[in-house]
């Protein structure tokens, strides 16, 4: 992109700047520290940047035109002047009843994309009344026993209208199916229905543990979903690749997007190893990252992601049309930051967060209510953490033209530094047999657990400064104004699914249940069948349980 002499020619003329003018000013007031580094990966951050870092960058193999491969400044011609990303504040009161008043609520104040939290229970396989669920039902989102809560949660809202994100994983396929009847009852086409089901179990093994079945058993369920649904419902995402919670427990942003798109070439792997087609089914996934406060590292990784997942899905598995190249995600801002102490303060975090995320070219966002370290959000944070999406919207004009910070000479150093970080994790992890034999070993935990350990000690030791934590604190008591889930809600929430089980055609249930078993037995797609007992108000823990006796569960230390 630059010419040498010119290149040569800036070298010189920086030389000159650093001797006249710059050795002068650090001889008389010296600078705030020693050296300056990236937030999580460590990179050093040179004081000036020119032309002659980004020396060997060219325009069309490393940047190339929004919605064109490399895809790196975005994956739409258009970008947010077409059309905005998708509002999605994440939500799931402890009732059905909860989540459908603030669903209606949050699309009144203008969100354009639901995304639903699901307790504990529910993410387990777990009905509200079983022995296990007790203390936990409600808690962390809402609880969905049957397709009566599934219902609930939707009445009076359109599903041709919206597009809905569920954060389940080992029980994707039953809340997927429940969806799927909602649409079914509301007379949409099933090729109308839009959103996404998280359904991504390997980050399960590695940072959550929200798992239920052994991991060849949960990718059989996962490809049943792709297959399934490229046929059934095209518009919907059959994956959330997620590197957020990778993110949160600890991962450096290479680390990240190393581990996270490694699960994704075992998605991948899996599927065509199952007869699908590449540039079918793969249009179908998407991804998932979390936003952190180095807004420029931030942006300079989801820049390299999009370029890495185009490189990965040519180069490593061959695929031709540009859909299946195309890195689509959601984002969500980073819990793990957020702090009890000065809660107001959370919003600031928020909302850089989320301009790092717009600047970053995502499709989707999440933000966070400012008392979400506390619990669950209450209706006017969440209103705040929405109106701070709508802000940068309509505003801040970042959203006015395509990949702003393209060009910056600090943004193409970081964007080529943080790829080749994550590039050279990926070759590691290689070497290992690929994530699932490096999840095994684990090695990938270990990775991120010592990137964690360091952090947590720079903030014990004051090295890294947390506002309001170990730096400019206040004595002040907790906002006392929180969400909260009552024992009754819990007792009611039991007496609701064992009015199902009451109610119900039990005949029907069985058959539906044992047409179900013997499809997990075989080798037949599971998803028709789970549908089918959905409809016949099987419950979550029923169907799960079905797959609990034909798979059996995954112990902690069991091979990945």
């Amino acid at each position: 992109m630059f010419d040498p002499e010119d290149l040569d020619a800036i070298r010189e003329g920086k030389r000159e700047w650093e001797s006249e003018t710059l050795d002068p000013t650090l001889d008389r007031f010296g600078e705030r520290k020693e050296t300056f580094t990236t937030d999580t990966e460590g990179t050093p951050v040179e004081r000036l940047y020119t032309p002659a870092d980004v020396a060997d960058l060219d325009y069309d193999d490393d940047l190339g035109f929004p919605g064109e491969e490399p895809f790196t400044r975005g994956v739409y011609s258009t970008m947010y002047r077409g059309r905005l990303w998708t509002m999605r504040q994440y939500a799931g009161m402890g009732t059905a009843a909860e989540t459908n008043d603030r669903y209606h609520y949050l699309l009144d104040q203008g969100q354009t994309g639901l995304s639903m939290a699901f307790d504990l229970p529910t993410q387990m396989g777990y009905d509200s009344d079983h022995e296990l669920a007790a203390g936990e039902v409600g808690k962390s989102g809402v609880a969905i026993d049957s397709l009566r809560d599934m219902e609930t949660v939707f009445e009076g809202i359109p599903l041709d209208e919206v597009s809905t994100s569920m954060t389940i994983n080992a029980p994707a396929s039953v809340l997927l199916a429940m969806y799927i009847a909602i649409g079914d009852q509301q007379g949409v086409p099933r090729e109308q229905l839009r959103g996404t089901i998280q359904n991504d179990i390997l980050k399960e093994y590695v940072a959550r543990n929200t798992y239920i079945y052994p991991p060849e058993a949960s990718m059989r369920i996962i490809t049943d979903v792709f297959e399934y649904c490229a046929d059934e419902v095209p518009k919907f995402n059959t994956i959330s690749i997620s590197g957020y919670h990778i993110r949160e427990a600890g991962a450096t942003a290479a680390q990240e997007l190393a581990f996270t798109l490694g699960n994704g070439i075992e998605y991948v792997e899996a599927a065509l190893e199952a007869g699908l087609d590449i540039d079918e089914f793969v249009p179908q996934l998407s991804f998932f990252f979390a936003a952190h406060n180095d807004v420029l590292e931030e942006v300079a990784k989801f820049r390299a992601a999009r370029r890495m997942w185009a490189t990965i899905m040519e180069e490593r598995f061959g695929a031709e049309t540009a859909a299946a190249k195309q890195l689509k995600f959601h984002t969500q801002t980073a819990g793990s930051t957020l702090t009890a102490q000065q809660v107001e303060n959370n919003v600031v975090r928020v909302a850089y967060q989320a301009l790092a995320a717009v600047l970053g070219g995502t499709q989707s966002l999440h933000t966070n209510g400012k008392d979400e370290a506390l619990s669950l959000p209450t209706e006017q944070s969440v209103r705040t953490a929405l109106r701070t999406q709508q802000i940068l919207a309509h505003e801040s004009g970042v959203a006015d033209t395509i990949d702003p910070l393209a060009g910056s000479y600090y943004v193409e150093s970081l964007t080529d530094e943080v790829e080749a970080d994550a590039f050279d994790l990926l070759d590691t992890v290689d070497e290992k047999g690929g994530m699932r034999e490096a999840i095994e070993s684990q090695w990938v935990q270990r990775q991120i657990q010592d990137v964690a350990f360091e952090r947590q000690r720079e903030i014990d030791s004051g090295e890294r400064v947390i506002v309001g934590v170990n730096e400019y604190t206040v004595e002040e008591d907790p906002d006392a104004d929180l969400e909260t889930v009552s024992e009754e809600d819990e007792r009611r929430q039991c007496e609701r699914v064992a009015a199902v089980r009451e109610e119900r055609d039990g005949e029907a249930v069985d058959d539906a249940l044992a047409a179900l078993r013997e499809a997990a037995e075989g080798d037949a797609n599971v998803m028709p069948y789970v549908v089918d007992a959905v409809k016949a108000y099987a419950t979550t823990g029923e169907i799960c349980d079905v797959f609990r006796d034909v798979f059996g569960e995954y112990r902690p230390g069991a091979a990945v």
